[in-house]
């Protein structure tokens, strides 16, 4: 049982996974300190001043804070100033991936491109033989009296 997780284990799906997953993450911390500390205060300082996380509606008569961990504290809130800071953040990372796929996709598109206009390789020494005899053999089969008798001549 052992030696077939292991097996398991180490095979390429599985560890490539395990790589996407990791990579995955740390590039979502990277995303989410560009959103909240780079676009967010830009935005903010474009609309004055506006801080979407604090943003946020009461559900309750008893809360009466003015920043949301507070109002949190004190009932039930709609938190919808931290929705707008997710979606852009969700926005943000779409486009990066859309933007790297895309790259990549125009890469392989190049790559497949020259590949095509590449001449064929030189054929083999084995290939070239395999080619002589098959001409040798369609040159005889066309020679008279050489495997042209047909039935009923």
């Amino acid at each position: 049982m052992l030696k077939e997780f292991r097996d398991f284990a180490v095979k390429g799906n599985v560890v490539d996974l395990a790589v996407g997953v990791i990579i995955g993450a740390a590039f979502g911390n990277i995303v989410t300190s560009l959103v909240s500390d780079i676009f967010m205060p830009v935005i903010g300082a474009v609309t004055g001043g506006l801080d979407f996380s604090n943003y946020y509606v009461p559900l309750s008569s008893a809360v009466t804070a003015e920043n949301l961990a507070d109002a949190k504290k004190q009932g039930a809130v709609l938190a919808y100033g931290a929705f707008i800071t997710i979606a852009i953040n969700f926005l943000i990372v779409a486009a990066i991936l859309f933007m790297l796929v895309r790259g990549i996709n125009h890469l392989r598109r190049q790559q497949a491109e020259s590949a095509a206009k590449a001449p064929p390789p030189a054929p083999t020494a084995t290939e070239a033989l395999l080619t002589e005899i098959r001409d040798l053999l369609k040159a005889e089969a066309g020679s008279p009296g050489v495997g042209t008798h047909r039935i009923g001549d």
